[in-house]
């Protein structure tokens, strides 16, 4: 129990042509524990999960995958992991009962024991009603659901999901994303989850890592994060001045190395101001704001001022 789950150690990829996409990270996930994995488009999450699930060979560091290293030991570290894909990887035309069959015989899995599993898997995943009939036949959260079944059927140490909400209306992703909170809740499941939401890693996840330009920028608990932004922030709207009104602020001692911009919006954490000693240094100031508030930081503050846009935009 003492050997992560996931254990990633100054990993690197360059492809052909020197392109750096991960550049030497680090990071351990425990058995159990749900771990997200945020960034932009090309930031590096895409190679960074090819290399821990053995399809994409690392440059230089090692990761290993419940102590089995993913290069000297590939097939050992394929054994304890699954995957499952942002794309669909189900057969549609066969049931689903057939899919999970075949996936269970793939894995060397004995046809009583696949048998006992399937049916546990489809009742947990509430897909048992369904199993009978052709997947073509399913809704996308259904099928979904379907694929979450298949992955566990070899009873992996560790799941990867690649987006595993992405393209599903906001009631059935909320309802997958109560199955995943209930799987975790039932086993010593380690989870490592790749996200275009926010309010998605937030509720799910234990530890969130970002990344940037091929390196992991922040590490931490969900709160955590929020905290290093302080308990309260102010944001507001100039008039075509964005980079010099912060300046002035940053001058005057309002704004911290942690304040940023977005086009014509600042966002100011205040960790020795209160919000009404902000403001009124703001209009002392004499910026042409033409809106101004205060609010808690959220974890889309700690995004945007990692990585420069929101995360929501690269979906």
């Amino acid at each position: 129990m003492n050997t992560p789950a996931i254990e990633v150690s100054a990993l690197s990829k360059t492809y052909p042509g020197g392109v750096e996409a991960v550049k030497a990270i680090d990071f351990e996930v425990a058995p159990g524990e749900v771990f997200g994995l945020l960034g932009p488009n090309g930031a590096g999450k895409s190679t960074t999960i090819g290399m821990l699930t053995t399809t994409v060979r690392p440059t230089s560091g090692s990761a290993r995958l419940a102590g089995f290293d993913v290069v000297t030991e590939p097939l050992p570290a394929r054994a304890v992991s699954s995957v499952v894909f942002q794309d669909s990887v189900v057969d549609r035309s066969l049931s689903g009962r057939r899919n999970l069959e075949i996936h269970a015989r793939l894995w060397r899995v004995e046809p009583e024991e696949a048998k006992a599993r399937i049916a546990e898997l489809a009742a947990a995943l509430g897909v048992d009603e369904l199993l009978d009939r052709a997947v073509s036949s399913y809704s996308g959260g259904q099928r979904r659901r379907l694929e979450i079944a298949r992955a566990l059927v070899s009873q992996p140490r560790v799941l990867f999901l690649d987006e595993p909400t992405v393209g599903l209306d906001p009631r059935i992703r909320a309802e997958l994303l109560d199955v995943i909170a209930e799987l975790r809740a039932r086993s010593e499941l380690t989870i490592l989850l790749t996200t275009h939401y926010l309010d998605e890693a937030e509720q799910l996840c234990d530890r969130i890592a970002i990344m940037h330009a091929g390196r992991l920028v922040a590490l931490d608990t969900p709160a955590a994060l929020r905290d290093h932004l302080g308990r309260e922030l102010v944001e507001l709207r100039v008039n075509g001045q964005g980079p010099a009104a912060l300046d002035a602020l940053r001058a005057h001692g309002i704004a911290g190395d942690d304040a940023f911009t977005l086009g014509a919006t600042l966002t100011v954490p205040l960790h020795d101001h209160t919000a009404a000693e902000a403001s009124t240094a703001i209009h002392a100031l004499g910026l042409a704001t033409t809106a101004i508030s205060s609010r808690r930081p959220t974890l889309d503050d700690v995004y945007l001022r990692l990585t420069g846009d929101r995360l929501a935009g690269d979906a």
